[in-house]
């Protein structure tokens, strides 16, 4: 795994239109499937009159967690070109959804690709792309009299302390801790 990774900072959105179909794109920075969820239940109930609302999304610093949809669309034709948009910038952490209002042409498949491809491209154009780093959670347990050893190093590595508890003769700190710091704990 490595140290950083690709993301959006904020919600983007972009747009395509061919022959009377118009497809709303819309790229949002996500960190779990439960925000992802959430999220395409408000797209579908906020775009219940259109016809399609297919999607793309990518968890995790790894790249190992994403999902394609085609929503009804041919096979392929929508969440693999959406997907492939997220590929194409080496992001993760990100869902893109894009939206279909029909205009009474049929696109056939490669019409379709181009769309939805074009439709990603666009909101992620729109988007700004920053590296982030690549954070672990850590329990550490120590003995009280390293306090100020433990502290400084936390100091030193600009880590996140997330709760602190101290009991009898041992402390106990969780923190997010930069990855490329894990050997320094």
């Amino acid at each position: 795994m490595a140290d950083t990774y690709l993301t959006i900072e904020q919600p983007s959105s972009g747009i395509y239109k061919d022959k009377g179909s118009r497809f709303l794109a819309f790229a949002e920075p996500v960190t779990s499937e439960q925000q992802i969820k959430q999220r395409l239940a408000w797209f579908r109930k906020e775009y219940y009159d259109a016809r399609h609302v297919c999607y793309a999304w990518m968890l995790g610093a790894d790249r190992e967690q994403f999902r394609a949809n085609d929503d009804g669309e041919p096979s392929g034709t929508a969440g693999r070109p959406i997907l492939g948009q997220i590929n194409s910038k080496g992001l993760t952490n990100v869902l893109i959804v894009v939206v279909r209002y029909f205009g009474g042409i049929l696109l056939g498949t490669g019409g379709l690709i181009v769309a939805y491809r074009e439709a990603a491209l666009d909101a992620l154009g729109n988007a700004n792309i920053v590296q982030k780093d690549v954070l672990l959670r850590r329990t550490l347990r120590f003995p009280y009299e390293k306090m100020n050893d433990i502290m400084r190093t936390l100091k030193d590595i600009d880590a996140y302390i997330i709760s602190q508890e101290y009991e009898n003769t041992e402390c106990i700190i969780t923190c997010d801790i930069k990855k490329q710091y894990e050997s320094r704990i």
